[in-house]
């Protein structure tokens, strides 16, 4: 980077005006003729022997460096997990908006991932609105009620047989001996009731049968038809029914219905035998052992009473709110790891490489894209960084357009060096544009920048021809227009403090006011001596 004070755009380079200059004076007639401007605009057409004069006006101090535009933003994307590639939606060169998507993986092992996820939260929020709600009515009723039957049967254990469980008994037995008699009866009923008047009436019975299927069998033969037959076949079937019954009253009763009628009189008798144990056993009282069953009973049935009232425990919801969060935090990952199988760009610009296709598979970079607005980033000399700062304004010019003037402003200064070769170490400064011109400004233009440094306004200025320097002596000065004759301006050597100078103009600290007047150049000799070569 090299710096001058105060560079102007577009404005012509002018030298100082140094001492001993040759002084170029026009002779018409016998006199000086000195040419007056006073316009600023006019001051890179000023000449030797012009009259100026001084105004007030804004004066820039700038440096000078170059770079290249870059983009402000650049995103390398890669996918999150290895994968193939679905379908890629972009090109080189395509303009694309925040969030559109660029590529597609596979999404059919994620989608199946979340799934598990929603529905294993869904069983987590179960189990734990379970909790927090508390046992269900019916069963906390139902376990209250096994308890207090446990009970009873203990107690009733542990006091004995009352009058009222011996009468039970007695009335029991009572009841199996009664039971024992019917069945008795029953079983002599069976066997008695095949009687001769039965078996006549049978017999009766078959003989009208056999009549009416002689009958039937004549007429059928008779006369054949489908009428005649049916009717035979229904005498034939009431013959046979009328057969099976005499056969049965003649062979008395079967011995089927006799065992069932026995079985019931055993049945009965040990029903008979058990009430009389069970009474007996009434009358001994409880045993140890039928106490100790009772008692475990009982403990189980509390313990299960127990175990659903301290079912909402603070612990089992501190447990079971754990594993629904962590639950939640699966399906969040499922959700995320879906939502990255689709590579979206993070911001609107331009896809400068795409590096997978179709049915590929993904592991690392995919697309390269840069964002559409642009910086300029120059690379600025140690020894000029330290008068540059953020928020001092630039003026850029493209080497592409280098009549085109655009606004910028530093908006920041590397820490530390990030360019360094040949000994000179160099810092990267960035500069937004403020307003970027319609034109097709492309990554990787070289810019060139003017850096405003400093900024004095409402100064007393005048053209850098103005003022002779003397080198040896350090100071500067200028010829103060003191007068008018006819053979030109009167001049007085003024001693000048400077401050700010750029390529045209040079900032008076003190000697001079605005709208003094001074002559362009520094006189060989008086300008009185001027008329003697006029007179001709």
């Amino acid at each position: 980077m090299q710096t001058s004070e105060n560079p102007k755009p577009k404005k012509r380079r002018r030298g100082w005006i140094i001492a001993g200059i040759v002084v170029v004076i026009v002779v018409v007639g016998g006199l000086f003729i000195a040419r007056r401007v006073s316009s600023r605009n006019a001051a890179a057409e000023v000449q030797t022997g012009d009259v100026v004069a001084a105004f007030t006006g804004d004066l820039d101090a700038s440096a000078t460096a170059s770079g290249k535009i870059e983009a402000e933003q650049v995103a390398r994307l890669s996918v999150n997990a290895p994968g193939l590639v679905e379908e890629v939606l972009v090109s080189d060169g395509t303009r694309v908006e925040a969030g559109n998507p660029l590529v597609q993986l596979d999404r059919s092992s994620l989608e199946l991932q979340l799934a598990r996820a929603q529905q294993n939260v869904a069983l987590k929020e179960a189990n734990l609105e379970g909790l927090l709600a508390g046992p269900d009515e019916s069963d906390l009723i139902s376990s209250e009620a096994a308890v207090a039957s446990a009970q009873a049967h203990l107690d009733d254990l542990r006091s004995g047989p009352s009058a009222p469980d011996i009468a039970e008994s007695e009335a029991t037995i009572r009841q199996q001996l009664a039971a024992v008699a019917s069945a008795s009866a029953a079983y002599n009923s069976t066997r008695d009731t095949i009687s001769q008047s039965s078996i006549a009436s049978a017999e009766a019975e078959l003989i009208n049968a056999q009549i009416a299927y002689n009958d039937a069998k004549e007429r059928n033969e008779d006369d054949t038809d489908g009428i005649t037959h049916e009717e035979m076949v229904t005498a034939a079937e009431k013959m046979a029914i009328a057969q099976a019954k005499v056969d049965e009253l003649k062979a008395g009763a079967k011995q089927g219905s006799l065992n069932a009628a026995s079985a019931d009189i055993s049945a009965a008798s040990a029903k008979v035998d058990q009430a009389r144990a069970n009474y007996e056993a009434l009358l001994t009282g409880s045993s140890a052992e039928q106490i100790a069953a009772a008692e475990a009973s009982l403990a189980q049935a509390e313990f299960n009473l127990a175990s659903l009232l301290d079912s909402t425990a603070e612990e089992d919801i501190t447990i079971a709110q754990a594993e629904l969060e962590q639950a939640r935090l699966s399906l969040a990952d499922a959700e995320e790891s879906l939502a990255k199988a689709t590579i979206s760009a993070p911001f609107a610009g331009v896809v400068t490489a795409v590096l997978v296709a179709d049915g590929e598979q993904a592991d690392g970079e995919v697309v390269e894209l840069v964002s559409d607005e642009l910086k300029v980033v120059l690379s600025v000399d140690e020894i000029d960084v330290g008068i540059l700062s953020p928020g001092q304004p630039a003026v850029i010019t493209l080497e592409t357009w280098p009549d085109v003037d655009i606004a910028g402003e530093i908006v920041s200064i590397a820490p530390k060096s990030g360019n360094n070769g040949d000994g000179i170490v160099t810092y990267d400064v960035q500069i937004n544009l403020d307003e970027p011109p319609n034109l097709p400004i492309l990554v990787g233009m070289t810019a060139n920048a003017k850096l405003i440094t400093a900024r004095n306004e409402g100064v007393v200025l005048v053209p850098n021809a103005a003022i002779t320097a003397d080198r040896e002596e350090g100071t500067f000065w200028v010829n103060l227009v003191t007068g008018q004759t006819e053979a030109g301006p009167t001049t007085e050597k003024v001693e000048v403090t400077i401050g700010l100078k750029d390529d045209d103009f040079t900032q008076i600290i003190s000697g001079l006011s605005a709208g003094d007047e001074v002559l362009i150049g520094e006189l060989a000799a008086p300008i009185q001596q001027f008329g003697q070569f006029g007179g001709g």
